[in-house]
């Protein structure tokens, strides 16, 4: 059987490739190399609509509430663990588009922030992402029937459309393409 938590595991490969380069931006902030607070807001643009306002979606609107619908608690065990991080994602993801936006205007103090909530952001979403691949994924894909599948397989074609628009993941592949051959390669 094809399982739809797959589209999720790609969009995870996806997400870790950014994961890499916000480590290496922060290393390389906390290592004194210049690098501009755009580059940071980037990180932020791709991490609040391509992890967030897609994927988030998908796993909280629609996964996890068929989940519950098969049997599994939204407040407690595992998809209570991970929406508790989700949310503390999205601290991290706010505290650093603050601090980046703070160091565009001037105040590079805001660096020191942005190294803390790069890290804790990595940190968090590598634990978050091995638990949902290696765990919560294949929990779901025991309890669903072949019509649940074709269920998720449609809602989230729909995110794509409505939340994402267009070429709009295709924007965000790109974007880490970008990053990546900015970042990486120095």
């Amino acid at each position: 059987m094809t399982y739809t938590s797959d589209i999720l595991v790609e969009e995870h490969d996806v997400i870790e490739r950014m994961l890499k380069v916000v480590r290496t931006a922060a290393e390389r902030l906390e290592e004194g190399d210049g690098l501009p607070a755009e580059a940071f807001l980037h990180m932020v643009d791709f991490i609040q609509n391509f992890a967030d306002r897609c994927h988030h979606a998908k796993e909280e609107n629609i996964l996890f509430k068929l989940m519950e619908k098969r049997g599994f608690s939204l407040s407690n065990g595992p998809i209570g663990v991970m929406l508790q991080e989700h949310e503390e994602g999205r601290r991290f993801t706010r505290n650093m588009k603050t601090a980046a936006l703070s160091l565009q205007e001037g105040d590079h103090l805001a660096k020191r922030e942005i190294i803390n909530n790069a890290h804790g952001y990595v940190d968090l979403l590598s634990q978050h992402i091995f638990k949902e691949n290696n765990i919560l994924y294949p929990m779901a894909n025991h309890a669903f029937t072949p019509e649940d599948q074709q269920y998720l397989a449609k809602e989230f074609e729909r995110v794509e459309t409505e939340a994402m628009g267009e070429g709009v993941h295709e924007k965000y592949h790109h974007l880490v393409l970008e990053l990546e051959k900015r970042l990486m390669m120095k």
